[in-house]
């Protein structure tokens, strides 16, 4: 979606209040709002405080993504405000580092507006767009570098290709041409800034871009045409790499007949160090079998993906220094409640579809935070989270599952044998991220072992 046209230079505006309340009004303020008895911008303001007492819509970095669901004349608007010195609350200490309010606006019939809400987080929350906006002086130079991050386009210089980058990548290709690679895959995060260009036109394959966001751009050469955003904690390129070839699996991007040439470097060094070729069907023949559909029929792409994203965060940095084993299970959600038992109450239980879905940004530190209880998380496709604690009892156990896992492995292997759906296992050992699929395994991440490259 064009971001960039949900909002107009009058609603991007220096914030003179110092609580929370006056900042939420006076982004109100900026909306041409036709009022009713029903819908009054006093209503909303009311609703948008009492969400923050709650559930805070502060995401971290200083940026803040307050919204509200109204019956009004557009489907969506955006409103940004910035504040010098931070905001006072009286339920949280935290919006004192409030620096970005992004107020949402968006029609209570809009179906698909948690997933505008998570890719407006994955823009926004990026480190370069963050920079951008707080090194902005005056107001017309914030509003320039909003609508530069709305709009894909960047002041961070362009990153030159070097000559070593460019034979790399002239190398890569003729590697690619005689394995008879079908794709060439390159990370961008390889490069400090999301302007680059690697200076080669590739040919006769599709080319994909491995970005942490959706804002990184590349208006030169390469042309890529397909970019998958997958957020990842990993520091394993090869997890990376796998998580990218299914989540690319999942979009079509790739097939099981492919094989793809990956190149990339160590992140943000703006140098291409490494290319690996990847037969698909043989690096994951575990995973899918005579199988062309990965991802159950019915699970979301980005659900996984997020998930996927949470796991191996987790698995990175555990929850207050300790390492922290988790269970997902996505898909097929209500036979897989029928085969299972509550360990303690649903702390779900009563928060309505769209606030209990993974895909809002504001679910992360929950998620991250019930965690640390027994049993699993009990996702439907979609994204909506149907609980956690839950005691898996699969009616199939796989007879070739590996030696040395633990019960989170078992029960994983056994629900997914059961029913078609999908789970995401973190090792509270090893802090391996491993995914299920139809009873088969395949290790996603090798903190233990290591598996960079």
């Amino acid at each position: 979606m064009r971001f960039d046209r949900l909002i107009t230079q009058s609603r991007i505006i220096d914030i003179k209040s110092k609580d929370l309340r006056g900042a939420f009004a006076e982004l109100l303020e900026t909306f041409q709002i036709e009022e009713s008895k029903t819908l009054t911008k006093r209503r909303i303001l009311n609703d948008l405080i009492e969400r923050e007492k709650t559930r805070t819509t502060y995401l971290g970095d200083g940026i803040a993504i307050p919204y509200a669901r109204i019956n009004w004349t557009k489907r969506y608007g955006i409103a940004i405000g910035r504040c010098q010195n931070g905001l006072s609350h009286d339920t949280a200490s935290e919006y004192g580092k409030v620096r970005i309010i992004i107020l949402l606006l968006v029609h209570e019939k809009a179906r698909n507006y948690v997933q505008l809400l998570s890719d407006f987080a994955q823009i926004i929350r990026e480190e370069s767009v963050i920079d951008s906006l707080l090194a902005a002086d005056e107001l017309d130079e914030f509003r320039e570098a909003v609508k530069n991050v709305l709009t894909g386009v960047s002041k961070h210089p362009q990153i030159g290709y070097s000559r070593i980058n460019r034979n790399m990548a002239k190398e890569a290709e003729k590697i690619a041409q005689i394995s008879q690679c079908s794709a060439m895959m390159f990370f961008g995060d390889t490069f400090s800034s999301p302007l680059f260009e690697i200076g080669v036109e590739i040919k006769n394959m599709k080319t994909v871009l491995v970005t942490s966001g959706k804002s990184e751009v590349t208006p030169r050469l390469p042309k890529f045409d397909h970019v998958i955003p997958l957020r990842s904690a990993s520091k394993s390129r090869l997890s990376q790499l796998r998580s990218a070839i299914i989540i690319g699996l999942g979009k079509g991007v790739f097939s099981t007949d492919d094989t793809v040439c990956c190149i990339g470097g160590v992140p943000k060094t703006n140098l291409l160090d490494t290319v690996v070729v990847v037969d698909v069907d043989k690096e994951f023949q575990l995973l899918v079998p005579e199988r062309t559909n990965v991802i159950p029929q019915g699970v979301r792409v980005e659900v996984l993906e997020r998930v996927l994203s949470i796991a191996t965060e987790l698995s990175t940095e555990g929850r207050e220094g300790k390492p922290i084993g988790a269970l997902f299970v996505i898909g097929s959600s209500e036979e897989v409640s029928e085969h299972s038992q509550p360990l303690l109450l649903n702390p779900f239980y009563g928060y309505s579809e769209d606030e209990r879905n993974v895909l809002n940004p504001f679910m992360d530190e929950t998620v991250k935070e019930l965690s640390s209880i027994d049993g699993a998380f009990i996702i439907k496709g979609d994204g909506v989270i149907e609980s956690a604690g839950s005691l898996l009892r699969p009616t199939q156990y796989p007879q070739n599952l590996a030696s040395g896992l633990g019960s989170r492995h078992a029960a994983a292997a056994g629900i997914t044998l059961s029913f078609k759906c999908i789970a995401i296992v973190v090792s509270s050992s090893t802090g391996q991220v491993t995914l299920f699929s139809a009873g088969d395994m395949i290790p996603l991440t090798q903190n233990s072992v290591g598996g960079h490259f």
